[in-house]
């Protein structure tokens, strides 16, 4: 009995660091699970917030930094018992620094003025209910309708022109995202040979987007690129070709002269440029207007796509393209994701500049 005790206590002292080694090793195992599956957990909520907070910001959220010029104009004239003219200075100058420009400046506020001559207006919340209503008139008799012709037999074709670093080619991406999600075959036409990375990125996004693509050789002929994608398009009766251009600056003749080449090619086939839309960084300003008129010459330009306009204080270059061009603003860029490339629409932009 004494040696079976001894050989008891011999096992129990053998076996017993082994066993507390082990629990141990359990205890840190499930320690770790546990703060990795925190980790993940707190890391999804941050991930599903930030989410949620990106597709909860309003179009008047992110036109914060053009907003601002009207708002702050708007509370300074509000905070008076009368219509000075101090109040019109505030005013004109609000709308020059969001570059609306000197003549739409003058367009929208002399009717005003005459108003408050005639006594119809005869205080500032009266005033600025009018001014508000006098800039959504200046916008809303275009239409903004992306052109496409469903009874044309032939593939669409959508001309994107504009000059380097305005987001014509992320612009190009994300229509053809847009496009697919509406049930319409797409193939890109990858016509700014001058810029490998614009071709690249279109290949990326083809991929992603189920469209098919057609690039040239680096430094190539632009408007042959152009006229293969169409020949493509129509051999494998694809409902609309996304084409991209080189970049073009506005005061170069030779190169505005080969874009126009690029339209007449385009215009050769049983297809047909049911669209060119001019892409112009709203940061730009007023030489946005002039951008507008060169590439309208070259290209008959039928619609705008303004983009960055959440990061500009220069949103008023809408009322400068529409009032003095009749180039209808179709779709503006408001942020990052292919959602954030929006219908353009007016009232909708108005009221976010003074609410």
């Amino acid at each position: 009995m004494l040696a079976l005790n001894n050989f008891a206590q011999q096992v129990a002292s053998d076996t017993a660091p082994k066993v507390m080694l082990l629990l141990a090793l359990l205890v840190s195992i499930f320690g770790i699970g546990v703060v990795v599956a925190s980790r993940r957990s707190r890391k999804t909520s941050y991930e599903t917030s930030n989410n949620l907070s990106n597709e909860s910001l309003s179009v008047r959220e992110k036109l914060s930094k053009s907003r601002g010029l009207f708002a702050s104009a708007i509370s300074v004239a509000l905070t008076r018992s009368s219509i000075t003219q101090q109040t019109w200075d505030e005013l004109e100058e609000a709308l020059l620094r969001a570059d609306v420009g000197v003549a739409t400046a003058t367009r929208v506020l002399a009717p005003l003025r005459e108003l408050v001559k005639a006594k119809k207006i005869t205080e500032p919340s009266q005033l600025i209910l009018e001014l508000q209503q006098q800039m959504t008139a200046q916008l809303s008799a275009n239409s903004r309708q992306l052109n496409f012709d469903q009874s044309l037999g032939a593939p669409n074709i959508w001309l994107v022109v504009g000059v380097n670093g305005a987001g014509k080619t992320t612009t190009i991406s994300k229509l053809s995202a847009q496009q697919h999600a509406l049930g319409r075959s797409v193939l890109l036409a990858a016509g700014d040979t001058f810029r490998a990375a614009a071709g690249e990125q279109l290949e990326t996004w083809a991929k992603r987007s189920g469209a098919e693509i057609v690039r040239g050789a680096e430094g190539g002929d632009p408007s042959s690129v152009i006229f293969d994608g169409v020949a493509r398009a129509i051999s494998r009766k694809i409902d609309l070709v996304l084409a991209d251009t080189a970049g073009r600056l506005q005061n170069n003749t030779n190169l505005m002269e080969e874009l126009a080449k690029v339209r007449r090619v385009a215009d050769k086939s049983s297809a047909k440029v049911t669209e060119v839309l001019l892409v112009i960084d709203a940061t730009t300003g007023q030489n946005g207007l002039n951008q507008a008129k060169q590439f309208s010459l070259a290209t008959q330009v039928t619609g705008v796509v303004l983009t960055k306009l959440d990061g500009s204080a220069k949103g008023g270059i809408v009322f400068a393209i529409e009032t003095e061009l009749a180039i209808p603003v179709k779709l503006v860029g408001l942020g990052e994701t292919i959602d954030d490339l929006v219908a353009f629409d007016a009232a909708e932009f108005v009221s976010a500049l003074f609410n």
